[in-house]
Parts: C-alpha cells; structure tokens; sequence
C-alpha cells in the first residue's frame, strides 16, 4: 500500500581532499541511485603508473589506498562497508566491517581488504573495493549502578533464546 509518506533524506556536507600523490583523474566517490545509502571507494594506487594494483593471495590482506582524506562533522561516522559482489563471487571483503572513521580523523581513507576465496584476485588501479556510508554516532553516557532491570531473558547467554534450558 503506497501512503505517499515519502522520507526526506538529509544532506550533509563532508569536506574531501585529494591526498598527496593520488591519482587526481579518478571520480570523487557518489551515488549510483538515488536510494543508495553507500558510495563505491576506489583504489588509488597514485599518480605513479608503475604502481597499479595488487595481487592479493587466498587469506591474504593489505591495506588500499583510496588517495582521499575527509573532514567529517562531529556527530557523523564513515563506515567502510564490503561491496556485497566481491563477496558473494570472490570471497574478498573489508576485514574489520564495518570499518569506522572517526569525524577527527584526517589521514587518508585505507581500506583493509582480505582474500577469503580459493583464488587470487587482483585489485587494480580504479577498483571498486568497498563502500562508504556515512551515518549519525551517540555516545555513551555511563550511569553505574548497583543491579539492572529484570527482563524475562535474564542473563541467558548466547544462543540462550533458542533453547528452553540455557547451558553455560
């Protein structure tokens, strides 16, 4: 059933620079529909055209380069997201997802990728390695106290609510 509720997007400016040695003809990353919550981050191997990419080997990981640095407003994170094709078809994917960057970080953007397929896979130069998706952070304001509410749950561990009788 169509409400005609239509959500507004908020827009937030980021401010973005090229870092030095990028390679400066490849796109600023954005958005390939308009429903899409993450940008595609390319690898940025630089301006050197001898340095074009890497192999990376099965289990192996290394850090892309994405030749940006981003000035993020307090209240906001970027989350490094893997792209979900080179997962399912490669087994490649970012090895600490969601990776996060803090609004007072200023270093460029690296994304760690690990090769958990059977084969080799190559990362050239303007890949799409991974997406970045910019969201709102709270933080945690401690309140120590002495015992929590009950809840029918209770201190049941993991996978404690798929059994009747816990196990620790």
């Amino acid at each position: 059933m169509n409400t005609g509720l239509k959500l507004a997007v908020r827009d937030v400016t980021v401010r973005v620079r090229r870092w030095q040695g990028a390679d400066l003809e490849l796109p600023l990353p954005s958005y390939a529909s308009g429903g899409a919550a993450g940008m595609d981050l390319l690898a940025n191997f630089g301006d050197d055209k001898r340095q074009r990419g890497i192999s990376l080997m099965p289990g192996g990981r290394a850090l892309i380069p994405t030749g940006l640095a981003v000035e993020i407003p307090r209240g906001y994170e970027i989350q490094v997201r893997p792209r979900s094709g080179l997962a399912l078809r490669h087994g490649v994917t970012v090895a600490n997802a969601p990776g996060t960057i803090d609004s007072d970080y200023r270093g460029q953007i690296g994304v760690i990728l690990i090769n958990q397929g059977h084969e080799l896979f190559d990362i050239g130069h303007g890949d799409r390695i991974a997406q970045m998706v910019l969201a709102p952070v709270t933080q945690i304001v401690w309140d120590e106290v002495d015992s929590l509410g009950e809840t029918a749950r209770g201190e049941g561990g993991f996978g404690s609510t798929g059994r009747s009788t816990p196990r620790i």
